[in-house]
């Protein structure tokens, strides 16, 4: 195993994740644009290596193949979906609905199992349906969960959220179920192997830059529409006001201590500004998902159908 690449592999995605939350939560613009800005210059030094080694840690001439490489991106979208979607609906469970972390846990189960019966139920469909179009469908249905939330609304319980999710996991496991078996599919047997570690790689980045990317932009936006009741500033209140307005759970935090009109004013405050963020992060999250569903059944809709 490749030392060198290791590293770079690590100064690539540390200083992209760090910039982009940083840029998101107001921290000064040039550490946060440097940061992101060095580590796509690492990742560009990891590829060059990628390409001039023998046994490469990622082999990169796989992306040469237009499957291979489609098929790749659809799996990270999933998992960028997935899990950006998670993340603000366990926030909204816990700190907004008051569920213990075991409860809202139990609550996503029937979104976890949807993605194992979508991937044991599509497979037959490849026999009928072009694999890329199936895909697509996964992807277009991903989207579908976030238009549930982006025109919905949610201010009236969980249902509606836990019902998306429900949506966006079953086009999960349909797409993710698919767009492995024509990764694997698409390369010489030989280099399945490399395929493999390509895929799990994509898998891992999908789930990180999906809380990364989709949490600062629900961050950003909460804290750009958060508007505390008067009476309350860090003159009075100390640094519980700075926290309160940085995230949600410093808000609660904040509205603990406090009487309870007062509380209860924070509350709503703090979940109405919450809500926004969440129908601005799902509507990206609508656009890339159409978006990215459209592209895949056009890239992918020569691919033939399964023997």
């Amino acid at each position: 195993m490749d030392a060198p690449s290791i590293l770079l592999s690590l100064l690539t995605m540390v200083p992209v994740v760090y910039g982009i939350k940083e840029y998101a939560t107001g921290d000064p613009a040039p550490l946060a644009l440097g940061s992101m800005a060095f580590g796509l210059a690492m990742g560009a030094a990891f590829v060059r290596r990628q390409q001039r080694l023998d046994s490469p840690l990622l082999d990169m001439s796989l992306f040469r193949n237009r499957v291979f490489s489609m098929a790749i991106t659809a799996n990270i979208l999933a998992l960028f979906s997935f899990n950006g979607f998670i993340l603000f609906l366990a926030q909204h469970l816990q700190l907004l609905e008051g569920m213990s972390p075991s409860t809202a846990g139990v609550a996503m189960i029937p979104a976890l199992v949807a993605t194992v019966v979508a991937g044991l139920a599509v497979v037959p469909l490849v026999r009928k349906i072009r694999p890329g179009f199936v895909v697509g469908a996964g992807l277009g249905m991903s989207a579908a969960g976030y238009s549930l939330v982006t025109f919905g609304n949610h201010a009236n319980g969980p249902a509606l959220l836990l019902a998306a999710l429900l949506v966006l996991a079953l086009g999960v496991g349909t797409a993710e179920t698919i767009s492995n078996d024509l990764i694997l599919g698409s390369v010489p047997a030989e280099k399945s192997g490399a395929a493999s570690a390509i895929s799990e790689t994509g898998y891992e980045v999908g789930a990180l830059l999906g809380t990364a990317v989709l949490g600062s932009i629900l961050t950003a936006s909460y804290q750009h529409n958060l508007r505390l009741p008067a009476g309350i500033s860090e003159a009075t209140h100390g640094q519980g006001t700075a926290h309160a307005g940085e995230t949600l759970a410093g808000a609660m935090e904040l509205a603990a201590g406090l009487p309870a009109p007062l509380a209860e004013a924070v509350r709503q405050a703090a979940g109405a500004a919450f809500d926004s963020g969440v129908h601005v992060t799902a509507a990206i999250g609508l656009v890339l998902m159409a978006t990215a569903a459209v592209l895949t059944a056009v890239v992918l809709r020569k691919v033939p159908r399964a023997a």
